[in-house]
């Protein structure tokens, strides 16, 4: 039989805040947010935070003035001012590998200071952007040119994880700020169709390849670079092509120089960078080439503000601490397994994917930082497409379902590029669903309309679905770097409460290990001893006869 789970020293519950909570929410479970708004005409204005260029309405949340005074208490109780406070100084918050965790450290503008273990850190980031900088705008102005002398039209960047999903997600949302005439495609995938779509149709002369990968070993990643130099060198029929074709994003000088690439040409970063936060570091280079070192350096600042604005606007005017908090309220006191991120920008289209890693990755631990298994719940499930598509697809269970899905819609008040009333449009739509979701329709709402009354009870919605709403002027790289800053403070609030290391990843580890013992036993010209599950063996088997009557 399973041993009941012992509660965890260093878990929320010891707080009294978290029993408070639980009072409060069975106190609370009756009000509907139709209740909480009639009560108080002024919930529309008063539950609202802004900073760093966003602006948070979080009124249709099912929350109470005395609900977010508990939750901050929670937060204070927590130790989230020293935690934040320890983050920003680069103490080793990430206790499983002992390591500093300083995304925040790569947005510090050129005057700031900050040593740890005896090196400004601040100096050595600036370092690297300079050499970035001088990279991209050699590529940019057609300076650098490949082997045959041609400029350089298309980037190709390769990685996975957080080597690809920033960067992926940063090109489409800046796309109105690349340079035109300069593309860029992106590789993950170790399925060879994603490397065979991203060159085709290119001109190897006219094509440079990034290679992400710290290690540069990660099998993904270089499964698909050594098939993009094998194009290379194909197209361009010279080994010592590659220098002028290929550049990295790495810390392994020596396997980089085997590869063929210039050592000056290693872009690196370091051991206290995490992949899902590490889209401003040299991992950018891509989105730097695009859109240009003078954007890159405004995504930078929107990023720094951002950290300005969580390490000092107190807690129940902080935008990270309230979305954290709204989030933890979310998963442990009403039960919401999921977030729905419904961005209203097409640009945005590869955000929700985004969070889905920096979220996910964080905080879907299942024990605390000192080892200890939790029992209550940790991460919520990510997911999202970009408003209206998803109002023709999903929605219908967001207002009509039996689970109850929390949502942020996202908002931009100016168009990048005007085009008659679309924005307007745009922006309606998403004004009209957080008041749907909120509200509902009653039945008598239903009836008044003269429906039939066996129509009634199909037309009928519930309401009371919590979500909020971030605005922002417009979708710049500022206002992008901002966001993402925003996701990451959050998560880092959640990961607080539940006292989780939100910076290590080790559940992605197993899957790995086991699929090179199984690759090696797929390609074995011998038919080998397998000693897995009999499903397991199955699939193995399998898989060997179709590779056996491929060749």
């Amino acid at each position: 039989m399973a041993q009941p789970l012992a509660t965890p020293t260093d878990g929320p519950r010891r707080h009294p805040a978290w029993g408070a909570l639980e009072i409060d929410r069975a106190q609370t479970a009756h009000l509907h947010l139709r209740d909480l708004f009639g009560a108080d005409p002024a919930r529309g204005t008063r539950f609202r935070v802004s900073g760093a260029g966003l602006e948070l309405d979080y009124a249709k949340q099912r929350v109470t003035d005395h609900t977010l005074v508990k939750l901050v208490a929670l937060a204070e109780q927590s130790g989230l001012a020293e935690r934040r406070a320890s983050m920003f100084a680069g103490e080793r918050i990430n206790v499983s590998e002992d390591r500093a965790v300083l995304h925040v450290a790569l947005r510090l503008p050129r005057t700031a200071h900050l040593v740890v273990d005896g090196t400004d850190v601040v100096a050595e980031i600036h370092t690297v952007l300079a050499r970035m900088s001088a990279f991209a705008d050699a590529v940019r102005s057609g300076a650098w040119r490949g082997s045959t002398g041609k400029p350089i039209r298309t980037v190709i960047n390769i990685g996975i994880g957080g080597s690809d999903l920033g960067p992926v997600m940063a090109d489409a949302a800046l796309r109105p700020f690349a340079q035109p005439g300069l593309g860029c495609r992106f590789v993950s995938n170790v399925d060879g169709d994603a490397i065979l779509d991203a060159i085709q149709g290119l001109d190897p002369a006219e094509t440079l390849v990034i290679v992400s990968s710290k290690t540069f070993t990660t099998r993904e990643t270089m499964t698909n670079a050594h098939a993009a130099r094998a194009w290379l060198v194909d197209g361009l029929g010279d080994e010592a092509a590659i220098a002028r074709h290929v550049v990295a994003v790495s810390t392994n000088q020596e396997a980089i120089q085997a590869f063929g690439i210039a050592p000056e040409n290693m872009f690196g970063f370091w051991d206290w960078v995490g992949g899902r936060y590490s889209m401003d570091s040299a991992i950018g280079l891509a989105t730097m080439i695009t859109i240009g070192p003078e954007q890159f350096a405004e995504l930078l600042a929107g990023f720094h503000a951002m950290d300005d604005h969580f390490l000092r606007a107190p807690l129940a005017e902080n935008l990270p601490v309230i979305m954290g908090l709204l989030a933890v309220w979310n998963r442990n006191f009403l039960g919401a397994h999921t977030t729905a991120v419904l961005p209203y920008s097409q640009h945005l289209h590869r955000f929700p994917a985004y969070l889905q890693q920096l979220t996910m990755e964080s905080n879907g631990k299942h024990v605390t930082a000192s080892g200890q298994r939790v029992d209550y719940d940790t991460g919520a499930i990510y997911w999202g497409e970009p408003g209206t598509n998803g109002q023709h697809s999903f929605y219908q269970l967001l207002h009509q379902g039996t689970t109850i899905v929390p949502v942020d819609l996202i908002g931009f008040l100016q168009p990048t590029t005007p085009i008659g009333d679309h924005n307007e449009f745009l922006l309606a739509n998403l004004v009209a669903q957080a008041q749907a979701l909120a509200f509902g329709r009653s039945a008598s709402d239903v009836r008044a309309g003269g429906i039939p009354e066996h129509l009634v009870p199909h037309k009928l919605m519930d309401g009371n679905r919590p979500s909020s709403v971030i605005l922002a002027d417009a979708l710049t790289p500022r206002t992008l770097g901002a966001l993402v800053a925003l996701y990451e403070h959050s998560v880092f609030v959640q990961s607080v409460i539940w006292g989780v290391d939100a910076f290590d990843q080790w559940g992605v580890e197993l899957g790995k290990q086991l699929a090179t013992t199984i690759m090696a036993q797929i390609t074995s010209p011998k038919p080998p001893e397998l000693a897995h599950d009999s499903s397991t063996n199955a699939l193995i088997e399998r898989i060997r006869a179709a590779r056996a009557d491929r060749r």
